[in-house]
C-alpha cells in the first residue's frame, strides 16, 4: 500500500511537473521570437509597408492628372558649379540638398559633415546645394559670395518659397539629368536631414548583389502610402521621370512636390520602394550604432549634425548584433515616442 501510494504520488508529480514546465518552455520561446523580431525589425517593417503599398495601389485605379495650366519651366540657372564638375568628378552617387537661401549654417554643417565626403565604399560621391531666389537683397549677396566660394550651389529661376518645392525639384531634376547624366544615382536631401552616404550604397551594393534593383528602375525612399521623402534615383529612372515631368502640364496652385514626383514616377511606369532605413516617421533618438546604419534622419539641427556625426565616426563600426540591437531600441522609442507624443 505505502508502495502503491508512492508510486502514484510520483506519477501525479511527474503530471503536474510537465505541465508546470510548459509555461516557462512557451514564454521562452514567445521572448526569443520578440527578440528575433525586433532584431530584423526593419525587415519587418519594409514587409508590412510593401503589403499596404499593393493594397492602395490596386485600389487607386488610375491617375487623375494634373489641370492643364501652362507652366513657367525654370531652363536656365542664375548661380551653378562648372557645367563640366560631373564629368571632371565622375560621381557614382550625386546628392542634390534642397535648402533655403537664408539656412547657411545648415549647409556648412553639411559641408562639414556628410556632404564633405568624396569617395564611399570605393566609389566617387558628390553633394550640391538646391536654392530659389531670396527676396531680401542682403542675403541674395550673400548667397553669391558662398556660390563663388563653395562652387556647389545651384539657383533655379524662381523664388524661394514653400509654394515653389516642386519648382525648386523640377529644376533639380532637370540640372542632373542635363549637366550630370554619367552619374549612378542620384539621392534628393533636405538640409536638416543627416544622411548616411556609406549606409545607402551598402543598401544599394546588397540589393545589386540579389539582382533587386540591378536591371530596373529605382524610386527609393520611406514609404507613408501617399508621400515619399528622400529618393535615390538611378539614371534610366530618372530620365523617365524627368520626361514625363517635363511634358505634364502643372495646376494651379502648384501641386506638393512629392505628390507631384509620385504621380510623374507612376506615370512613367517607376513605383516606390520602401525602405525602412530612411527616416521620415516618427523622430529616431539618437545612438552610435543606429545611426551608423541608418540611411537618413530627419530634424536635425546644424550643431547636432556636427556633434552626432563626430561621435559615429570617432569609433570603430559596430558589429552586426550591435548594429542590429540599437537599430531595434531606436525603432522602438521612436514609435514610443510618437505614441506619447514626444518629439
Amino acid at each position: 500500500m505505502v508502495g502503491q501510494g508512492l508510486w502514484v504520488f510520483k506519477r501525479r508529480f511527474g503530471k503536474r511537473g510537465g505541465r508546470f514546465w510548459v509555461v516557462p518552455a512557451l514564454c521562452v520561446l514567445i521572448v526569443s521570437a520578440a527578440l528575433l523580431a525586433l532584431l530584423f525589425i526593419d525587415s519587418i517593417e519594409s514587409w508590412a509597408t510593401s503589403m499596404n503599398m499593393n493594397t492602395v495601389v490596386e485600389a487607386q485605379g488610375g491617375i487623375i492628372p494634373p489641370q492643364g495650366v501652362p507652366p513657367t519651366r525654370p531652363e536656365d540657372y542664375l548661380l551653378m558649379p562648372s557645367p563640366h564638375v560631373c564629368q571632371h568628378a565622375k560621381p557614382y552617387l550625386i546628392t542634390m540638398v534642397t535648402s533655403a537661401p537664408a539656412n547657411q549654417r545648415a549647409r556648412q554643417a553639411i559641408r562639414d559633415t556628410w556632404g564633405g565626403e568624396v569617395e564611399v565604399r570605393g566609389h566617387r560621391v558628390m553633394t550640391l546645394f538646391m536654392v530659389g531666389v531670396a527676396s531680401d537683397p542682403g542675403i541674395a549677396k550673400l548667397l553669391i559670395d558662398e556660390a563663388w566660394e563653395r562652387g556647389d550651389l545651384i539657383q533655379g529661376r524662381f523664388w524661394e518659397s514653400y509654394s515653389n518645392l516642386t519648382l525648386k525639384t523640377l529644376s533639380m531634376l532637370r540640372w542632373a539629368q542635363r549637366f550630370c547624366p554619367q552619374a549612378h544615382f542620384l539621392a534628393k536631401v533636405d538640409d536638416d536631414v543627416l544622411f548616411n552616404p556609406g549606409g545607402l550604397l551598402r543598401y544599394l551594393n546588397r540589393s545589386t548583389v540579389n539582382n533587386t534593383y540591378e536591371h530596373r528602375d529605382l524610386y527609393l525612399g520611406r514609404l507613408h502610402l501617399h508621400r515619399h521623402c528622400l529618393h535615390p534615383l538611378p539614371r534610366s529612372a530618372l530620365l523617365k521621370i524627368s520626361l514625363t515631368a517635363a511634358a505634364t502640364p502643372l495646376s494651379t496652385p502648384l501641386p506638393p512636390e512629392d505628390v507631384f514626383v509620385g504621380l510623374c514616377a507612376r506615370t512613367a511606369g517607376v513605383l516606390p520602394s520602401n525602405c525602412p532605413l530612411f527616416s521620415g516617421g516618427p523622430a529616431v533618438p539618437y545612438g552610435r550604432c543606429c545611426y551608423q546604419t541608418m540611411v537618413s534622419i530627419h530634424h536635425i539641427s546644424p550643431r547636432e549634425m556636427l556633434r552626432f556625426w563626430a561621435d559615429v565616426n570617432s569609433h570603430p563600426p559596430c558589429s552586426w548584433l550591435g548594429l542590429r540591437a540599437s537599430l531595434a531600441v531606436c525603432k522602438v522609442r521612436a514609435m514610443l515616442g510618437t505614441f506619447l507624443g514626444v518629439e
